[in-house]
């Protein structure tokens, strides 16, 4: 994939010298081989995962801490969990087999009609649902008219549309670019626990994964504040072994392009 195919290199290279000035070429081209070598295992256990049994992704994708989130179920509380796209979060999904509330994930649409359903089958064979982003808000009510706990995953690090952005911040040392904050949005609005997702590459095809409480009370942060301390926790994952973070995204591509 990196040597022959080389797909999106210039995309990754652009954002490693972005990210990573002080490092020297020699330095960020050893995080890109990495990347791409976790780049190609991340592609394999994404094929793996459809016929994987639950109890082999259990032991290959460990929840170290999962009693967080049904302590906070316990109390009452719907969750929005979020995390980044780093590691492996594909296999997030088996979480459900371990939750008392209901988890969801969104998904933005696939045009091609057989590669959305077999997507959506191998996303919620343990239980769960996907969710049409578009149609997340009407889901959320739903759900709370059902008094159905639910848990929300939301991976929320990359652009979003510039005319959409509400908010203009820093990621990654990279000041002036558009946020989602729409997790944060959210939690105020359905008074949600605010929980953090940390996912650790133990070694090829295995990961542990810790949650980390932000709040329980979202409405106490003024706004952006639970959005910034969501980024910067993400941001210390990444800085410390880079070479699992998705680099082919142009995550940066509106820098410097904040409306008037």
């Amino acid at each position: 994939m990196y040597k022959w195919i080389g797909y999106r290199k210039k995309v990754v290279r652009e954002n490693l010298a972005l990210v990573f000035p002080d490092k020297t070429e020699k330095e960020r081209l050893k995080i890109e081989k990495s990347f791409y070598r976790h780049f190609s295992d991340l592609f394999v256990e994404m094929i793996k995962a459809f016929k994987m049994p639950l109890a082999q992704m259990q032991k290959r994708f460990v929840f170290k801490n999962v009693e967080v989130l049904n302590k906070l179920s316990a109390k009452g509380k719907n969750i929005i969990v979020v995390g980044g796209h780093y590691a492996n979060w594909e296999w997030v999904f088996s979480l459900a087999a371990l939750t008392q509330a209901f988890p969801i994930a969104t998904y933005l649409k696939i045009n091609n009609p057989y590669f959305e359903r077999l997507m959506l089958k191998n996303r919620q064979r343990f239980g769960g649902k996907l969710v049409e982003t578009k149609n997340l808000r009407n889901s959320l009510r739903r759900f709370k008219q059902n008094h159905q706990q639910f848990i929300l995953g939301l991976l929320s690090d990359q652009s979003p549309q510039r005319h959409r952005a509400r908010y203009w911040g820093s990621f990654l040392g990279v000041s002036e670019v558009p946020i989602h904050t729409g997790p944060e949005e959210l939690a105020k609005q359905h008074d949600t626990g605010f929980v953090f997702m940390y996912i650790h590459k133990i070694k090829r095809g295995y990961y542990e994964i810790e949650f980390e409480v932000i709040t329980e009370e979202p409405h106490k942060y003024p706004n952006y504040q639970l959005t910034d301390i969501y980024l910067k926790k993400l941001e210390k994952q990444i800085r410390r072994q880079p070479e699992y973070y998705l680099w082919t995204h142009r995550r940066f591509k509106h820098k410097n392009q904040k409306p008037e």
